[in-house]
């Protein structure tokens, strides 16, 4: 788990870290549309599962951008080398538990990696993950539903600073493939601009033909 302080006073987003900092909901939340035409077609062809293949997307883009990695611990701003993935994780008897997905730059190591911890809470009826932490992002998926907007449950006793992604059904239209994406940030840590290359940078991947 490494990562190392900001010198917050020489940081150009001071006076928006502490001004955001002190609201008691800092976060906010973007939904955008994303073409995921390749990447459908590439994980059907070598029977990738899709989720998996979109969720390791995500974090790869999410990894390229300082702004997802940076955490506040104890009103001190920190960056992360690396965050990992926290999705749920959906059981046959329609409830769901936590997980915690370690990241790796290649996708058949984070798939071989992530398995047997998915197999670990399918089988449990624990809310909770055995392994966390604060270098994550939360992921989770909605697959029944194509929406235009979300919002999250939060406790505001607990300091919570990690972004959370969600993602949608997907649909076709006009025969391409399109699920939507919602970002959510710390506005102490992330504007418009950091999401806005999120979504640049997920798009790019997902039409990659890796």
């Amino acid at each position: 788990m490494m990562r190392k302080e900001l010198n917050i006073d020489e940081w150009s987003r001071k006076e928006h870290f502490e001004f955001f900092s002190k609201f008691s909901e800092p976060f906010f939340g973007i939904t955008a549309k994303i073409d995921c035409s390749l990447a459908y077609k590439k994980s059907k062809e070598n029977g990738y599962s899709f989720f998996m293949y979109y969720l390791h997307k995500s974090l790869k883009a999410a990894n390229s951008i300082s702004a997802f990695r940076y955490r506040i611990d104890n009103g001190k701003v920190y960056e992360y080398e690396v965050v990992n993935a926290s999705p749920t994780i959906d059981r046959a008897n329609g409830t769901f538990g936590f997980s915690y997905l370690d990241y790796n730059e290649d996708f058949k190591t984070f798939c071989d990696l992530a398995v047997p911890r998915i197999e670990d809470v399918k089988n449990s009826n624990s809310l909770m993950p055995a392994l966390s932490g604060e270098n994550v992002i939360h992921f989770s998926s909605l697959p029944w539903i194509d929406f235009t907007s979300l919002s999250h449950a939060r406790n505001y006793d607990f300091p919570d600073s990690c972004p959370k992604i969600s993602f949608g059904k997907m649909t076709t239209v006009d025969g391409k493939q399109q699920m939507s994406v919602s970002v959510h940030v710390h506005h102490g840590l992330a504007d418009g601009l950091h999401v806005g290359q999120f979504y640049e940078k997920l798009q790019e991947l997902m039409d990659h033909d890796d």
